[in-house]
């Protein structure tokens, strides 16, 4: 017997879920506007040759390969990896990566902006009581979890840092995620940081670390709440986009019992 929990988010036009200039589109045609479009195809044909005269339903989506739950390909963070190797894609990525045993941190209590750092990671892992190995995927459960929509959505929850990322992929972590817009902390308490210190490795710096080691992350995961710190499996495929710097995901979670 299976259970599965969807921890991806529904990808919707005309909500505030992601920055200016990034947000989804979606216009979606009903079953009356497209007898046109099917009779086109069947020259002779009348809209009474149709089932009902009804065409079908589809969508024209207008969107990036970051929007909705997604992963990124080490090529998003830079054009190397591993310290000076080629940057794989989305389509390059190993697909046994995307469905292993998953580890959630609970990490909503911690301030929006907040940088987790190697000692929030070990002090979560010792309060579940576990101990983490190869391949294990690592889902950050953040106070932006139940803001998707919203909002204050892209502004909430923490984020992981270089040193942090390090430390998970040191473990042999290879695909990590968060249920906030970003594995980073939100954009808008990082760009305070640099104002107030100047220091430009603040920026960007828990993706920026797969300059350093090969992963891939998983952003904007969904009701991670649902999940307890262990005994699940979590699968979440990206999609096959060419050369591409990430793909779309119907991340789910899998209890067996």
């Amino acid at each position: 017997m299976r259970t599965f929990v969807d921890i991806s988010v529904p990808l919707r036009t005309g909500i505030a879920s992601d920055v200016p200039g990034l947000l989804p589109e979606i216009s979606y045609l009903g079953h009356s506007e497209t007898v046109g479009d099917l009779l086109s195809i069947f020259p002779g044909a009348t809209k009474e040759d149709l089932p009902n005269g009804e065409g079908w339903a589809f969508e024209w989506v207008k969107m990036t390969t970051h929007a909705g739950t997604h992963v990124d390909a080490p090529w998003h963070y830079a054009s190397t990896m591993d310290n000076g190797e080629r940057a794989i894609t989305i389509d390059e990525v190993p697909l046994e990566w995307f469905l292993q045993p998953g580890v959630k941190l609970d990490f909503r209590q911690l301030p929006d902006g907040h940088v987790v750092t190697p000692a929030d990671i070990d002090a979560e892992l010792a309060r579940i009581g576990h101990t983490l190995s190869p391949l294990e995927i690592v889902v950050v459960n953040t106070a932006a979890g139940t803001r998707y929509g919203e909002d204050d959505y892209v502004s909430r929850g923490c984020g992981v840092g270089r040193e942090g990322t390090l430390h998970l992929l040191d473990q042999g972590v290879r695909v990590v995620g968060t249920d906030a817009w970003s594995w980073d902390a939100p954009f808008v308490h990082t760009a305070k940081r640099y104002a107030e210190h100047g220091d430009p490795s603040v920026i960007w710096e828990g993706h920026k670390a797969g300059r350093e080691r090969c992963y891939c992350q998983v952003e904007k995961l969904h009701n991670l709440e649902a999940l307890p710190p262990t005994g699940f499996q979590v699968a979440c495929f990206p999609a096959k986009v060419h050369a591409a710097s990430g793909s779309w995901t119907r991340a789910v979670a899998i209890f067996d019992s």
